[in-house]
């Protein structure tokens, strides 16, 4: 399996001076994430996706041997759509923004991989974000209750030929570690409190 990072968005919610994902939890929030991809021993080979958008990530990463994988930067869609079609493999995506994102819940996540599945969105329930003190834009309805997508996907790039019309499938799993997205100046400070 491999694992994707993204990376090469322009983070524009957040209205920073610098890069969202060079802000830092311990550390950048990006080396944190992809080093819990690294600690959780899941994956052949671990390739963040960058762009333009995001020069000075792209630099940190090159300098911390990561390998890169340069995308137009035009959305999150078009760019993962432009990896995978050169990817034969089973692969796990995360956004590069997820702070307290562990081995553990990779491991977790990585055991839902099913290769007849083309494509599994990991969610959490609104319900659940809400009491986190968190909000998302981009939530649908999944088992009678309203859910948010966590920026994780488990997909099988081998059946992909583009992103129309895919068959997605859904995993619930209300853990913080894979809530906690960072998107606006308020979800940061609200990092600080847990």
């Amino acid at each position: 399996m491999i694992g994707l990072v993204m990376a090469g968005g322009k983070g524009t919610r957040m209205n920073l001076d610098n890069e969202k994902l060079l802000l830092k939890y311990k550390k950048p929030i990006i080396l944190h994430v992809i080093d819990s991809l690294k600690d959780s021993n899941c994956f052949s080979n671990i390739i963040a996706l960058t762009s333009s958008n995001s020069p000075n990530t792209k630099k940190l990463l090159q300098q911390n041997n990561i390998e890169i994988f340069d995308t137009s930067g035009i959305g999150y869609v078009e760019d993962l759509t432009l990896v995978l079609q050169s990817i034969n493999n089973s692969v796990l995506v995360t956004s590069g923004d997820l702070p307290l994102l562990d081995d553990e819940i990779i491991q977790n996540i990585v055991k839902y991989y099913d290769p007849n599945k083309t494509w599994t969105s990991i969610l959490v329930t609104n319900k659940f974000l809400t009491k986190l003190g968190l909000e998302s834009d981009y939530s649908i309805k999944y088992n009678n209750q309203i859910c948010n997508y966590t920026g994780i996907s488990l997909i099988n790039a081998n059946k992909i030929n583009s992103s129309n019309n895919l068959d997605e499938n859904y995993i619930i799993i209300d853990d913080k570690r894979i809530a906690f997205n960072l998107n606006t100046k308020q979800d940061y400070e609200l990092l600080g409190t847990t």
